[in-house]
């Protein structure tokens, strides 16, 4: 029998200084049975960095498959009003294949590393052609910090301010600063 989703429920309260950009969110997580809760967690500070504001021209940005289908579809999307794929926002560490298909098919991506810090000098040089990818290193300190705040039930307030985020649940807070190796900010 195979193992079940863990369903996890959001609120987020995201004030985007850096964007102004103010609202509220809820949603629906479904965690992966292999996911840890760093990587949940990174998933919902891409969503928050990510959100549209309401001048969006395109659709909403929404959870992808993810782990249930690695190799069709990322941690978040974004589809236009026509349907077609217009952001492509992956978490971890996709191999220079997998980085050069998608950002053919899509006017945007990005991906939020958190591992080892070997990854991204070993493809870097692979991928410098690229004008429509970012890539964004967190530290893996700040990201187990982040994941200590993960429930199942969250509600949890989001400040963006200097390129610095805080997350907090009303009892703790955490920071996290993503860094930029590649791309348009």
């Amino acid at each position: 029998m195979a193992i079940k989703a863990t369903i996890h429920k959001a609120t987020l309260d995201l004030s985007d200084i850096d964007r102004q950009l103010y609202l509220d969110a809820n949603f629906t997580l479904a965690r992966h049975p292999s996911e840890t809760d760093e990587r949940m967690m990174v998933r919902l500070l891409a969503f928050a960095l990510h959100l549209p504001g309401s001048d969006n021209p395109h659709g909403p940005l929404e959870f992808a498959r993810d782990m249930w289908e690695p190799e069709d579809e990322p941690a978040l999307w974004q589809r236009d009003l026509t349907g077609r794929l217009v952001y492509w926002i992956d978490v971890g560490e996709p191999d220079e294949r997998r980085m050069l298909r998608v950002s053919a098919r899509v006017t945007r991506m990005s991906v939020y590393s958190f591992g080892p810090a070997n990854w991204w000098p070993g493809i870097a040089s692979k991928l410098t052609r690229l004008q429509n990818v970012t890539v964004w290193r967190l530290d893996p300190a700040q990201v187990e910090e982040l994941a200590g705040l993960a429930e199942r039930t969250m509600q949890l307030n989001v400040t963006v301010q200097d390129g610095a985020v805080y997350v907090g649940n009303g009892q703790r807070s955490v920071e996290v600063t993503p860094v930029r190796l590649f791309g348009p900010a």
